[in-house]
């Protein structure tokens, strides 16, 4: 199907190419395929419980887990048991208190469903167990993560411990350069026109081999390039700083200290739980969700947002004509379509000499 900008600016945007420097940075959440979530109630039961045989706590098998609508709105806390690092049954049996409760979690979830259920041989791991999300984010403190489906492109700031849900998008990224070029008006164009669509309301859906694979990032901060490589440039610098700025202004509306307490989980290595402080702030609070924000988009996000958009054009080569107000919506994509036809091709060229040397060597 062509893309509609091609009436528009002269060129199809669904030729777009992916690009090698920004593969296996974008990769959807695991997929529980089981009853493994449970409330806060329970996981305080099972985290605080003694020790098992192995000499362990149930807090090595138990996650926070978000979807999508955790990053968009203002939903209780959720968690639930991933045995992937104990993955034989063996081993995972030996956290007695967590295997019990999801062995019987099971024949609950077999008894109440209008489906005939088949479990499967090994019921007592996810059935998308993110083997490449877990490999990605080995060694990062934190993650950057995006609703599948949403109408605002909006990026967040995941603690790494947290399991990104398959309702969500992981970037195995932990700097503030990576952040503020996703959340730049030109990712998010080409995300939204390069994006599908999905549901009722026909909102569009975020896709690493669509949207994240194809966007052409300002050269020499592109994915494949560790952070520290780029630290010390001063087109990074900006963004970075601008980013945080927008993210540390985000946070203050979301959770202002005056309406919060932030309490230690009941055991270590989890993120803070997040409260109302009364009945008053909690009624506020359901109110400050990052859909309400950008639905509304008061003007100090505006302003937050043209900063990075500034610092990012500027990352590009574009910030005279950025500040000129000479990029409308269809030349962003122009140049982006370009600089994604560019690039492209030089990979293609490249693969194309390595493999005949590699012929050449053989012989």
């Amino acid at each position: 199907m062509s893309d509609l900008t091609a009436n528009i600016v002269g060129f199809d945007l669904t030729d777009s190419l992916p690009l090698s420097k920004n593969k296996g940075a974008c990769i959807r959440g695991i997929e529980t395929g089981g009853p493994f979530e449970f409330t806060q109630t329970n996981f305080m039961a099972l985290a605080s419980a003694p020790l098992n045989p192995n000499g362990l706590s149930n807090s090595r098998v138990i996650r926070r887990i978000i979807n999508g609508n955790n990053i968009l709105k203002r939903q209780p806390e959720r968690y639930a048991i991933d045995f992937s690092e104990f993955p034989s049954e063996v081993d995972a049996a030996l956290f007695e208190a967590v295997y019990a409760w999801l062995e019987h979690a099971y024949v609950d979830y077999e008894a109440n469903s209008k489906r005939r259920i088949v479990r499967r041989t090994d019921w007592w791991l996810h059935r998308r167990s993110g083997a490449a999300l877990r490999k990605a984010v080995s060694g990062l403190n934190r993650v950057i993560a995006t609703p599948r489906v949403g109408k605002h492109r909006i990026f967040v700031w995941l603690t790494a411990s947290v399991l990104a849900d398959s309702a969500t998008f992981v970037i195995a990224r932990d700097d503030d350069t990576t952040f503020g070029i996703l959340h730049s008006n030109f990712h998010e164009l080409w995300s939204l026109r390069m994006g599908t669509f999905l549901g009722v309301g026909n909102d569009p859906r975020y896709t690493p081999s669509t949207t994240f694979e194809t966007f052409p990032f300002p050269e020499g901060l592109t994915p494949n390039i560790p952070a520290a490589d780029y630290a010390a440039d001063p087109r990074a610098v900006k963004i970075a700083t601008a980013a945080a700025r927008l993210n540390e202004l985000r946070a203050n509306w979301l959770n202002p200290a005056d309406l919060v307490t932030r309490v230690p989980e009941v055991v270590e290595g989890y993120p803070d739980r997040i409260l109302p402080k009364d009945d008053a702030a909690a009624k506020e609070l359901k109110k400050r969700t990052l859909t309400n924000l950008y639905n509304t988009r008061p003007a100090w996000l505006d302003h937050a947002h043209k900063a990075l958009d500034e610092a990012v054009a500027e990352a590009y080569g574009w910030g005279d004509d950025w500040r000129d107000g000479k990029l409308s919506e269809d030349e962003i994509l122009s140049r982006l379509f370009q600089l994604n036809q560019e690039r492209a091709k030089i990979e293609a060229k490249a693969a194309a000499k390595a493999k005949a040397k590699g012929k050449k060597t053989r012989k």
